[in-house]
């Protein structure tokens, strides 16, 4: 070794000694960080011990408390559907002692009808209507109520062309709306996204309540002119009639509807001023005046020149009285109470005077989410298409002939 050596071995031991340093404290912190992390985690695995004794204890107190729970649910269960099975029998009853006893038919005399010193003779009114077809069947029983769906708003109409094709449904949505909805089968307005299904047929003037009807490829329905119910003018209190043709989408004739100071026919229904009916017979329209506000009127119309061939002022009140339909010439109306309960068929009317109110049956509506917004008989189904707060029902009908006691 040379003399440099020694000097070399200092310099070495010089520049490793603060090295050394450094090491002892690095090494010193990453044992207080060790300690630490262990003091944590020992924190945690006690918090988590005490976390899982409480949870456990927690569990043992709820677990009687949900199995006491448990067992009043079913009590509640057991008596609800006890109650509804009461209920249910109760109903059974009230129909077969109504069925026994039927309430008395809402027959009041009256001047108009009688020809008293009211009667303005304009003639054709009033008088017996004489059948075209030999249809001669009057309601006996609501056989059964189908809920298809709920679709649009609260007050609306469903139907069918009782003359067009047999699967097509047309929905109008809505007291004051001018686009109609057509479905090419009840299938596809059965869907969830049913609207995608539909064509739609905007008519030029938005439609007045409920009372639009789909008869021979035409629809009918009620317009508020300028001028009409609620706005003012010499036309206050009067609706225009429109038929639209539903295939070239144009309007091939009007006519302003032949009577005087319009009000609501029905008193729970306070939208529509006309509600169009189609039977057996043709076109028919049930409407009230100021004259009578205490009762319905009912008038033929002629479908191909909207002229009213005859008119009949009925003993049908319009109190509590929610929507009506035609059958065989006889109209039958359909009374609820506010709020909306089980409704009844409580007046009917025959035009031709075959069918007596002691012989007509009034049967109940089976029981429903609210009160009808509109009823359409197909005649060619003995069907009613019904909205009942956006739901669609569908009511088969039971029929015997007017002849038969009830």
């Amino acid at each position: 070794m040379g003399p440099r050596t020694p000097l070399l071995i200092l310099f070495l031991l010089a520049w490793l000694a603060p090295l050394q340093g450094q090491q002892h404290h690095l090494v010193e912190y990453m044992e207080r960080r060790l300690a630490a992390l262990e003091e944590r985690l020992a924190q945690c695995q006690d918090q988590s011990s005490r976390h899982a004794a409480e949870l456990r204890d927690f569990k043992n107190k709820m677990l009687p408390l949900l199995e006491v729970a448990e067992k009043e649910r079913e009590a509640l269960r057991t008596e609800a559907d006890t109650i509804s099975g009461r209920v249910d029998r109760l109903e059974r009853e009230v129909d077969y002692l109504e069925t026994q006893n039927p309430a008395l038919p809402c027959v009041e005399v009256d001047e108009k009808v009688t020809g008293g010193p009211g009667t303005k003779g304009k003639g054709r009114r009033n008088e017996k209507y004489d059948m075209i077809t030999d249809c001669g069947y009057t309601i006996s029983q609501v056989r059964s109520m189908k809920i298809l769906k709920r679709f649009g708003g609260p007050a609306g109409l469903w139907t069918k062309d009782p003359l067009g094709p047999a699967e097509k449904i047309y929905v109008l949505d809505g007291t004051q709306n001018d686009t109609a909805f057509v479905f090419p089968r009840l299938r596809d307005f059965t869907l969830a996204m049913a609207a995608r299904k539909a064509s739609r047929v905007r008519v030029p003037f938005p439609w007045v309540g409920t009372g639009q009807l789909v008869y021979g490829g035409f629809l009918y329905y009620a317009r508020r002119p300028p001028g009409g119910p609620g706005g003012g003018g010499e036309l206050q209190n009067t609706l225009q009639l429109i038929k639209f043709h539903l295939a070239n989408r144009t309007v091939v004739d009007s006519s302003v509807f032949p009577a005087e100071g319009l009000i609501p026919p029905y008193g729970l229904t306070a939208d529509t001023y006309i509600d169009l009916a189609a039977d057996e017979e043709g076109l028919w329209a049930v409407y009230a005046t100021q004259e009578d506000d205490r009762h319905l009127c009912l008038a033929k119309l002629d479908p191909q020149t909207l002229d009213t061939e005859q008119q009949w002022d009925t003993p049908c009140p319009r109190e509590n009285a929610e929507a009506a339909f035609v059958i065989c010439g006889t109209l039958y109306v359909v009374y609820n109470t506010r709020p909306a309960s089980r409704a009844r068929i409580q007046c009917s009317f025959d035009a031709s005077g075959t069918l007596t109110p002691e012989r007509a049956a009034l049967p109940y509506f089976p029981r429903r989410y609210g009160a009808h917004a509109s009823l359409r008989y197909n005649p060619r189904e003995r069907q009613l298409y019904a909205w009942d707060d956006g739901y669609q029902i569908v009511y088969k009908l039971e029929m015997r002939k007017k002849e038969e006691e009830v």
